[in-house]
Protein backbone atom coordinates (compact mmCIF):
# COMPACT_ATOMS: atom_id res chain seq x y z
CA UNK A 1 0.00 0.00 0.00
CA UNK A 2 1.43 3.34 -0.97
CA UNK A 3 1.72 6.55 1.01
CA UNK A 4 0.23 9.60 -0.08
CA UNK A 5 0.50 13.13 2.18
CA UNK A 6 -0.84 16.63 1.76
CA UNK A 7 -0.18 19.38 3.45
CA UNK A 8 -2.55 22.42 3.71
CA UNK A 9 -1.26 25.73 5.28
CA UNK A 10 -4.48 27.76 6.90
CA UNK A 11 -4.08 31.16 5.35
CA UNK A 12 -8.01 32.36 4.78
CA UNK A 13 -10.40 31.28 3.66
CA UNK A 14 -10.80 28.27 0.99
CA UNK A 15 -11.91 29.33 -2.09
CA UNK A 16 -13.29 27.70 -5.55
CA UNK A 17 -9.93 27.87 -7.42
CA UNK A 18 -8.93 25.63 -3.84
CA UNK A 19 -12.30 23.09 -4.29
CA UNK A 20 -11.63 22.53 -8.13
CA UNK A 21 -7.72 22.50 -8.34
CA UNK A 22 -6.91 20.95 -5.17
CA UNK A 23 -9.56 19.61 -2.60
CA UNK A 24 -12.00 17.70 -5.07
CA UNK A 25 -9.15 16.08 -7.16
CA UNK A 26 -7.72 14.57 -3.22
CA UNK A 27 -10.72 13.63 -2.39
CA UNK A 28 -10.78 11.54 -5.26
CA UNK A 29 -7.92 9.84 -5.07
CA UNK A 30 -8.29 9.18 -0.86
CA UNK A 31 -10.85 6.84 -2.25
CA UNK A 32 -8.91 4.14 -3.59
CA UNK A 33 -8.09 1.27 -1.86
CA UNK A 34 -4.28 0.53 -2.47
CA UNK A 35 -3.40 3.92 -0.92
CA UNK A 36 -2.86 5.38 2.24
CA UNK A 37 -3.68 8.90 2.35
CA UNK A 38 -2.62 11.32 5.06
CA UNK A 39 -3.81 15.08 5.25
CA UNK A 40 -2.60 17.51 7.53
CA UNK A 41 -3.36 21.11 8.38
CA UNK A 42 0.28 22.79 8.71
CA UNK A 43 -0.24 25.29 11.34
CA UNK A 44 3.03 25.45 12.87
CA UNK A 45 4.37 26.50 8.70
CA UNK A 46 2.11 29.23 9.50
CA UNK A 47 3.78 30.46 12.29
CA UNK A 48 6.49 32.05 9.87
CA UNK A 49 3.67 35.17 9.24
CA UNK A 50 0.89 34.39 11.53
CA UNK A 51 1.29 35.74 14.82
CA UNK A 52 -2.52 36.16 15.96
CA UNK A 53 -3.53 33.41 17.91
CA UNK A 54 -6.96 33.33 17.73
CA UNK A 55 -6.86 34.08 13.75
CA UNK A 56 -4.17 31.10 13.51
CA UNK A 57 -7.00 28.91 15.26
CA UNK A 58 -10.09 30.27 13.38
CA UNK A 59 -7.42 29.50 9.61
CA UNK A 60 -6.84 26.01 11.23
CA UNK A 61 -10.55 25.03 12.37
CA UNK A 62 -11.55 26.68 8.81
CA UNK A 63 -9.53 24.11 7.09
CA UNK A 64 -10.32 21.23 8.74
CA UNK A 65 -13.92 21.97 8.46
CA UNK A 66 -14.05 22.75 4.89
CA UNK A 67 -12.48 20.13 3.82
CA UNK A 68 -14.76 17.73 5.82
CA UNK A 69 -17.77 19.85 4.29
CA UNK A 70 -16.27 18.64 1.11
CA UNK A 71 -17.01 14.96 1.66
CA UNK A 72 -13.63 13.82 3.25
CA UNK A 73 -13.97 10.80 5.18
CA UNK A 74 -12.13 10.45 8.37
CA UNK A 75 -12.31 6.87 7.99
CA UNK A 76 -10.52 6.45 4.91
CA UNK A 77 -7.76 9.66 5.44
CA UNK A 78 -5.82 10.32 8.28
CA UNK A 79 -6.74 13.87 8.88
CA UNK A 80 -4.28 15.54 11.59
CA UNK A 81 -3.02 19.21 13.06
CA UNK A 82 0.96 19.05 12.64
CA UNK A 83 0.80 20.78 15.95
CA UNK A 84 -0.20 17.70 17.26
CA UNK A 85 2.32 15.39 16.25
CA UNK A 86 5.61 16.01 18.31
CA UNK A 87 7.50 13.15 16.21
CA UNK A 88 7.39 16.10 13.65
CA UNK A 89 9.83 18.39 15.43
CA UNK A 90 11.79 15.66 17.17
CA UNK A 91 12.34 14.32 12.98
CA UNK A 92 12.77 18.39 11.81
CA UNK A 93 15.87 18.69 14.61
CA UNK A 94 17.54 15.32 13.28
CA UNK A 95 17.20 16.67 9.63
CA UNK A 96 18.83 19.69 10.26
CA UNK A 97 21.36 17.99 11.73
CA UNK A 98 22.69 16.53 8.30
CA UNK A 99 21.23 19.66 6.14
CA UNK A 100 23.80 21.97 4.79
CA UNK A 101 22.90 25.63 4.99
CA UNK A 102 23.50 25.88 1.29
CA UNK A 103 20.71 23.60 1.14
CA UNK A 104 18.58 26.59 2.95
CA UNK A 105 20.17 29.66 0.91
CA UNK A 106 19.02 27.88 -2.14
CA UNK A 107 15.28 27.85 -0.90
CA UNK A 108 12.42 29.66 -3.13
CA UNK A 109 11.05 30.89 -0.45
CA UNK A 110 13.88 32.75 1.12
CA UNK A 111 15.49 33.46 -2.44
CA UNK A 112 12.10 35.49 -3.34
CA UNK A 113 12.51 37.63 -0.16
CA UNK A 114 16.22 38.11 -0.07
CA UNK A 115 15.55 39.28 -3.81
CA UNK A 116 12.52 41.63 -3.09
CA UNK A 117 15.16 43.29 -0.32
CA UNK A 118 17.91 43.32 -3.15
CA UNK A 119 15.45 45.57 -5.45
CA UNK A 120 14.04 47.58 -2.42
CA UNK A 121 17.58 48.49 -1.67
CA UNK A 122 17.87 47.37 1.59
CA UNK A 123 21.49 46.74 2.94
CA UNK A 124 20.29 43.93 5.32
CA UNK A 125 19.52 41.18 2.56
CA UNK A 126 18.12 39.11 5.41
CA UNK A 127 15.46 41.74 6.63
CA UNK A 128 12.12 40.11 7.36
CA UNK A 129 13.81 36.79 7.34
CA UNK A 130 12.97 35.04 10.26
CA UNK A 131 14.14 31.55 11.35
CA UNK A 132 10.92 30.06 10.64
CA UNK A 133 10.89 31.11 7.19
CA UNK A 134 14.84 29.63 6.61
CA UNK A 135 14.12 26.41 7.99
CA UNK A 136 10.60 25.80 6.10
CA UNK A 137 12.12 23.41 3.90
CA UNK A 138 13.90 21.15 6.66
CA UNK A 139 10.21 21.11 8.43
CA UNK A 140 8.60 20.22 5.67
CA UNK A 141 10.65 17.55 5.08
CA UNK A 142 10.32 16.34 8.24
CA UNK A 143 6.55 16.31 7.58
CA UNK A 144 6.90 14.26 4.46
CA UNK A 145 9.89 11.76 5.95
CA UNK A 146 8.02 10.60 9.08
CA UNK A 147 5.24 8.72 7.31
CA UNK A 148 7.32 6.73 5.09
CA UNK A 149 5.64 9.08 2.37
CA UNK A 150 5.67 7.70 -1.06
CA UNK A 151 3.97 10.48 -3.20
CA UNK A 152 3.42 14.04 -2.26
CA UNK A 153 1.11 16.03 -4.96
CA UNK A 154 2.39 19.18 -5.35
CA UNK A 155 2.41 22.12 -7.88
CA UNK A 156 5.30 22.75 -10.09
CA UNK A 157 6.60 25.89 -7.23
CA UNK A 158 6.49 22.90 -4.59
CA UNK A 159 8.52 20.28 -6.27
CA UNK A 160 11.34 21.63 -4.65
CA UNK A 161 10.35 20.84 -1.18
CA UNK A 162 10.42 17.38 -1.88
CA UNK A 163 13.65 17.36 -3.90
CA UNK A 164 15.11 18.60 -0.47
CA UNK A 165 13.27 15.74 1.53
CA UNK A 166 15.06 13.26 -0.56
CA UNK A 167 18.35 14.69 -0.67
CA UNK A 168 18.33 14.80 3.44
CA UNK A 169 17.21 11.38 4.08
CA UNK A 170 19.96 10.45 0.98
CA UNK A 171 22.28 12.00 3.43
CA UNK A 172 21.72 10.22 6.37
CA UNK A 173 20.72 6.79 4.63
CA UNK A 174 24.15 6.62 3.38
CA UNK A 175 25.79 7.83 6.78
CA UNK A 176 24.45 4.99 8.47
CA UNK A 177 24.12 2.21 5.83
CA UNK A 178 20.70 1.46 5.96
CA UNK A 179 17.35 2.82 4.21
CA UNK A 180 15.69 4.51 7.68
CA UNK A 181 14.17 6.85 5.39
CA UNK A 182 12.04 6.37 2.43
CA UNK A 183 12.58 8.54 -0.64
CA UNK A 184 9.77 10.11 -1.60
CA UNK A 185 8.02 11.70 -4.84
CA UNK A 186 6.46 14.73 -6.37
CA UNK A 187 3.64 13.99 -7.73
CA UNK A 188 2.47 16.87 -10.35
CA UNK A 189 -1.17 16.40 -11.73
CA UNK A 190 -1.15 17.15 -15.69
CA UNK A 191 -4.66 17.81 -15.27
CA UNK A 192 -4.53 20.49 -12.19
CA UNK A 193 -6.21 23.01 -13.53
CA UNK A 194 -6.11 26.87 -13.66
CA UNK A 195 -8.80 28.12 -12.19
CA UNK A 196 -10.21 32.27 -13.09
CA UNK A 197 -10.80 34.59 -10.70
CA UNK A 198 -13.02 37.64 -10.87
CA UNK A 199 -10.59 39.35 -12.88
CA UNK A 200 -9.68 36.50 -15.07
CA UNK A 201 -6.27 35.83 -13.99
CA UNK A 202 -5.13 33.26 -11.79
CA UNK A 203 -7.73 32.72 -8.85
CA UNK A 204 -5.17 33.59 -5.85
CA UNK A 205 -5.84 35.49 -2.38
CA UNK A 206 -2.78 37.34 -2.80
CA UNK A 207 -4.93 38.86 -6.42
CA UNK A 208 -7.91 39.48 -4.13
CA UNK A 209 -9.74 37.57 -7.21
CA UNK A 210 -11.41 34.29 -5.07
CA UNK A 211 -15.12 33.19 -5.03
CA UNK A 212 -15.04 31.99 -0.83
CA UNK A 213 -16.45 28.69 -1.16
CA UNK A 214 -18.91 28.73 1.21
CA UNK A 215 -20.54 32.31 1.01
CA UNK A 216 -23.93 32.81 1.24
CA UNK A 217 -26.13 32.78 -1.34
CA UNK A 218 -26.77 36.62 -1.55
CA UNK A 219 -23.18 36.64 -1.34
CA UNK A 220 -21.74 34.01 -3.85
CA UNK A 221 -24.35 36.00 -6.61
CA UNK A 222 -23.10 39.34 -5.57
CA UNK A 223 -19.51 38.01 -6.15
CA UNK A 224 -20.40 36.38 -9.36
CA UNK A 225 -22.03 39.36 -10.40
CA UNK A 226 -18.88 41.27 -10.34
CA UNK A 227 -16.77 39.17 -12.55
CA UNK A 228 -14.89 41.18 -15.34
CA UNK A 229 -16.19 41.21 -19.37
CA UNK A 230 -16.09 42.89 -21.96
CA UNK A 231 -18.40 45.83 -23.24
CA UNK A 232 -20.00 43.83 -26.15
CA UNK A 233 -23.74 44.43 -26.22
CA UNK A 234 -26.15 41.57 -25.54
CA UNK A 235 -27.44 40.59 -28.87
CA UNK A 236 -23.37 40.50 -30.21
CA UNK A 237 -22.21 36.79 -30.55
CA UNK A 238 -19.54 36.03 -27.85
CA UNK A 239 -16.67 33.41 -27.86
CA UNK A 240 -16.85 31.36 -24.91
CA UNK A 241 -13.22 30.38 -25.17
CA UNK A 242 -12.18 33.76 -24.06
CA UNK A 243 -14.83 34.22 -21.54
CA UNK A 244 -14.79 33.67 -17.57
CA UNK A 245 -17.70 33.46 -16.69
CA UNK A 246 -17.92 29.97 -19.27
CA UNK A 247 -14.49 28.43 -17.76
CA UNK A 248 -16.03 28.37 -14.65
CA UNK A 249 -19.60 27.11 -15.56
CA UNK A 250 -17.33 24.21 -17.64
CA UNK A 251 -16.47 22.97 -14.28
CA UNK A 252 -20.11 22.89 -12.28
CA UNK A 253 -22.40 22.04 -15.27
CA UNK A 254 -23.50 18.92 -17.61
CA UNK A 255 -22.30 18.04 -20.93
CA UNK A 256 -25.57 19.62 -21.99
CA UNK A 257 -25.83 22.62 -19.92
CA UNK A 258 -22.63 23.39 -21.41
CA UNK A 259 -23.97 22.98 -24.96
CA UNK A 260 -26.59 24.60 -24.43
CA UNK A 261 -24.99 27.75 -22.86
CA UNK A 262 -22.36 27.63 -25.36
CA UNK A 263 -24.85 28.17 -28.29
CA UNK A 264 -26.40 31.14 -26.42
CA UNK A 265 -22.60 32.55 -26.38
CA UNK A 266 -22.59 31.98 -30.09
CA UNK A 267 -25.97 33.45 -30.75
CA UNK A 268 -25.89 36.33 -28.22
CA UNK A 269 -26.41 36.75 -24.75
CA UNK A 270 -25.81 39.58 -22.08
CA UNK A 271 -23.53 39.01 -19.68
CA UNK A 272 -25.98 39.25 -16.60
CA UNK A 273 -27.69 35.95 -17.40
CA UNK A 274 -24.19 34.35 -18.94
CA UNK A 275 -23.28 35.32 -14.94
CA UNK A 276 -26.92 34.22 -13.33
CA UNK A 277 -26.55 31.04 -15.23
CA UNK A 278 -23.11 30.28 -13.55
CA UNK A 279 -24.55 31.35 -10.25
CA UNK A 280 -27.07 28.58 -10.33
CA UNK A 281 -24.91 26.21 -11.71
CA UNK A 282 -21.95 26.89 -8.78
CA UNK A 283 -24.98 27.24 -6.10
CA UNK A 284 -26.62 24.41 -7.27
CA UNK A 285 -23.19 22.25 -6.56
CA UNK A 286 -21.91 23.93 -3.27
CA UNK A 287 -25.40 24.27 -1.08
CA UNK A 288 -24.77 20.78 0.26
CA UNK A 289 -21.52 21.68 0.96
CA UNK A 290 -22.24 24.47 3.12
CA UNK A 291 -25.05 23.47 4.61
CA UNK A 292 -22.85 20.58 6.09
CA UNK A 293 -19.91 23.21 6.35
CA UNK A 294 -22.24 25.77 9.00
CA UNK A 295 -23.66 22.25 10.49
CA UNK A 296 -19.70 21.97 11.58
CA UNK A 297 -19.66 25.25 12.33
CA UNK A 298 -22.40 24.74 14.89
CA UNK A 299 -20.27 22.28 16.38
CA UNK A 300 -16.66 22.81 16.55
CA UNK A 301 -16.36 20.02 18.83
CA UNK A 302 -17.06 17.72 16.14
CA UNK A 303 -14.56 18.62 14.02
CA UNK A 304 -11.98 18.69 17.06
CA UNK A 305 -12.68 15.01 18.01
CA UNK A 306 -11.98 14.51 14.35
CA UNK A 307 -8.22 16.14 14.60
CA UNK A 308 -7.68 14.09 17.97
CA UNK A 309 -8.21 11.15 16.50
CA UNK A 310 -6.25 11.67 13.17
CA UNK A 311 -3.97 12.21 15.62
CA UNK A 312 -3.89 9.73 17.56
CA UNK A 313 -3.70 7.33 14.43
CA UNK A 314 -1.06 9.79 12.76
CA UNK A 315 1.48 9.29 16.36
CA UNK A 316 1.26 5.35 16.23
CA UNK A 317 2.71 5.76 13.01
CA UNK A 318 5.55 8.50 13.70
CA UNK A 319 6.33 6.48 17.27
CA UNK A 320 7.41 3.60 15.19
CA UNK A 321 9.82 5.52 12.93
CA UNK A 322 11.27 7.69 15.46
CA UNK A 323 11.78 4.64 17.66
CA UNK A 324 14.06 3.22 14.96
CA UNK A 325 15.80 6.58 14.73
CA UNK A 326 16.54 7.20 17.41
CA UNK A 327 17.87 3.30 18.28
CA UNK A 328 20.24 3.68 15.34
CA UNK A 329 21.23 7.59 15.67
CA UNK A 330 22.49 5.84 19.30
CA UNK A 331 20.20 8.58 21.24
Amino acid sequence: MKTVLTGIKPTGKPHIGNYLGAIMPALKQANSSDTRTLLFIADYHSLTSMHKAEELKAATFEVAATWLACGLDPDKVIIYRQSDIPEIFELSWILSCFTPKGFMNRAHAYKARVQENQEAGKSDLDFGVNMGLYLYPVLMSADILLFDTDTVPVGEDQVQHVEFARDIAQKINHNYKKELLKLPKASIQDSVKTIPGLDGRKMSKSYGNTIPIFETEKKLRKLIMKIVTDSLPPEAPKDPSTSTIFHLYKEFASEKEIAELKALYEKGIGWGEAKQHLFEAVNKEITPLREKYNELCENPQQVEDILQEGAKKARLIAKDKISLLRQTLGL
